[in-house]
Formats: C-alpha cells, sequence, structure tokens
C-alpha cells in the first residue's frame, strides 16, 4: 500500500485510531518507528501503554519522545514509516511543562514536513463535548482543536475513525 508523505488519523477516545494507524503502517511494509509521547503517571496509564505495545508487536522500533518529536521525526529514514502515537498526549505534556503551544506546535508541523519517512499522525478530537469548566481544560481543548485543524491542513490524507470505521475526510486510501 501506498501512503502520502503525511497521514493524520483522528477520533475520540477508544474509537479504533491507534489500531487503524497501526494496520496502515503495516500495510506499507516498510519498517516501523513508533513516537510514543505518553507518561505513565499512573497503573492505568501504565496498563494502556502496555496494551498497546502489545498489540503492536515486537517488531517496532520505538521512540520515547514526550515532548522532543522533533529529534524522533528527524533520527527516522526515508524507507521507514513513522507513527506518531499521539498528538494529543504530546500536547498535553507541552501544555503541563507550561511550553509556548504555538511555538511548539509551529516546530512539530515543520518536523513532520522535513521527516523524511512516511508519517502517520493519531490526534483525539476532542470538540464535540460540552465546555470544560475549567481553564485549563478550555485551553486544552481550543489548543487541540488548532493543532488539529493545521495537522489536517498539512495531510495528504485524513481518516476520521469512529466506532472502529475509518471514515476518508481528505485525501484517498
Amino acid at each position: 500500500m501506498s501512503l502520502p508523505k503525511l497521514t493524520f488519523v483522528l477520533g475520540g477516545a477508544a474509537s479504533g485510531k491507534s489500531a487503524f494507524a497501526e494496520s496502515l503502517c503495516f500495510q506499507t511494509q516498510k519498517p516501523r518507528i513508533y513516537v510514543a509521547t505518553a507518561q505513565a503517571f499512573d497503573d492505568e496509564m501504565k496498563s494502556k501503554i502496555n496494551d498497546h505495545r502489545v498489540q503492536r508487536g515486537a517488531d517496532w522500533t520505538t521512540i520515547e519522545a514526550t515532548i522532543d518529536v522533533a529529534d524522533a521525526l528527524e533520527s527516522c529514514g526515508s524507507d521507514q514509516v513513522v507513527l506518531l502515537d499521539c498528538a494529543t498526549l504530546w500536547l498535553t505534556n507541552i501544555l503541563l511543562a507550561d511550553r509556548d503551544v504555538d511555538a511548539d506546535q509551529t516546530a512539530l508541523l515543520a518536523a513532520l514536513t522535513a521527516c523524511p519517512a512516511q508519517a502517520i499522525v493519531v490526534s483525539n478530537e476532542v470538540g464535540h463535548g460540552i465546555v470544560p469548566d475549567n481553564k485549563l481544560a478550555r485551553k486544552f481543548r481550543n489548543a487541540q482543536g488548532r493543532l488539529n485543524q493545521k495537522l489536517a491542513a498539512e495531510a495528504d490524507l485524513v481518516v476520521q475513525v469512529i466506532a472502529g470505521l475509518p471514515q476518508v475526510l481528505k485525501g484517498e486510501l
């Protein structure tokens, strides 16, 4: 299967977006790089990270990059496919580190453009819910919405996954 340079996969929590993105990586038949952005602050998250590792299998190279995704993307080769999972946890890490969100989003987009590998980015769609009741949650929701719009604009293929079903929003599968 031939994928474009940048594919963007989004969906709600537990929608099947990561499994779908992983299946795209397998279909390329290229060596796979997994850029992991999650941090395990509790047992539940540790378990989720482990479940994702088991689901992917052993033949992935994993790079843990909770904030500095650009370096991870630069290390990928043109003969590989890289899965960034996920932009939502990366953005959370940026916000919690009190960094310049706009500057970091710009740097992420530049790194994805410069990445020699085919890239697939997974992100959560968070705009379907109610308006959050606190400032940090509203800041996150707004920043995530802006990031998703920027990623979708740059990507040649955009797929939303709902209940495990991929819906092409832009481009062709």
